[in-house]
């Protein structure tokens, strides 16, 4: 099982969500999401200025062996897009947590996080899977 942070949120689709002080959100797939897809070879995330919904389809990562939808944790506007995977989409398996991260959003409402899981509850969801 993939180390799984405390400090994020998650959703059943094993995407992550980290919010700093800021209110700014950055997005993410799970380590367990990136082990099951294997060698990412692309990822597509939403334009610049896009609005994203919470719990929707937001983008998409596909791998040598399968393609899987992105939703995004969180609504509102896309700020930020991680221009690093366009060439190197295996940083997505290397730091999903971290240097892999796919875009970043300022949230609309921030109650929606209340309707996430938190780091135990998905080690659960992902034990069970």
């Amino acid at each position: 099982m993939s180390d799984v942070p405390s400090d994020l949120k998650y959703l059943e689709t094993h995407q992550w969500v980290r919010v700093d002080e800021s209110g700014l959100a950055t997005v993410g797939i799970t380590g367990f999401a990136q082990q099951q897809l294997g060698d990412v070879v692309y990822i597509g995330v939403p334009e610049l200025g896009t609005t994203v919904t919470g719990g929707e389809e937001a983008g998409v990562a596909e791998s040598v062996k399968s393609a899987s939808d992105v939703f995004s944790p969180v609504t509102g506007e896309v700020v930020e897009i991680n221009e690093r995977l366009e060439d190197e989409p295996e940083k997505v398996n290397e730091d999903p947590y971290g240097e892999g991260w796919l875009f970043r959003v300022k949230m609309t409402d921030d109650g929606e996080l209340d309707g996430l899981m938190d780091a135990d509850t998905y080690s659960d969801l992902v034990a069970a899977e």
